[in-house]
């Protein structure tokens, strides 16, 4: 697929890439939650800061206009690579379960490669919807809950966040299957 500079140098887009940008800075300071509790405060401030760009691309993208084939690819895989480096950063530091980390990584790296095969066979991208949305809006949650744990006593809403998530990361590879299949069905047709 060729896109052209207009679908790529959009503001949606930039945004889209300063959320990956704050990896950098919410994994400095997931380092340092261990010696000092301040670095969990810095990096659910980073994390909510990531959540306003993952908005804002999506708002900036329909008000002007902006809404394209890259967007619908960086957007996602925005969420994507920053969840999975968060995970792999909390799980180094024992923070999550390895049963959570194999989960969440597996149904990324799922849904990334049926997003590869979907959009090589169908020339376009499969956008995500409502109940992907959800999931990663229960897994960054988590996430969130977890960094705070070391802070405050939320193991019991945490515990609620943790299965819920797990739940709805199965629901959505298979409603992502689902429809994938459906669309390579009337392909053919």
């Amino acid at each position: 697929m060729k896109y052209s500079s207009k679908e790529i140098f959009t503001t949606s887009n930039f945004v889209s890439l300063l959320r990956i940008l704050l990896f950098f800075p919410i994994f400095y300071t997931l380092q340092r939650i261990e010696v000092d509790s301040i670095y969990r405060i810095y990096s659910v401030l980073l994390f909510i800061l990531a959540f306003i760009t993952d908005i804002l691309d999506g708002f900036i993208a329909r008000k002007f206009n902006q809404i394209s084939e890259v967007g619908k690819i960086i957007d996602p895989l925005a969420d994507k690579i920053l969840v999975a480096l968060i995970i792999i950063q909390l799980y180094l530091q024992s923070e999550i379960t390895t049963e959570y980390f194999i989960i969440i990584l597996l149904r990324d790296l799922i849904i990334f490669i049926g997003g590869i095969y979907v959009s090589k066979r169908l020339h376009y991208v499969l956008p995500s919807n409502i109940v992907g949305k959800i999931t990663v809006f229960l897994i960054a949650t988590y996430l969130l809950l977890t960094i705070l744990n070391g802070l405050y006593n939320l193991t019991f809403i945490r515990e609620i966040f943790y299965y819920l998530g797990i739940i709805m990361s199965f629901v959505s590879v298979i409603v992502y299957s689902n429809r994938a299949i459906v669309l390579i069905k009337n392909e053919k047709k």
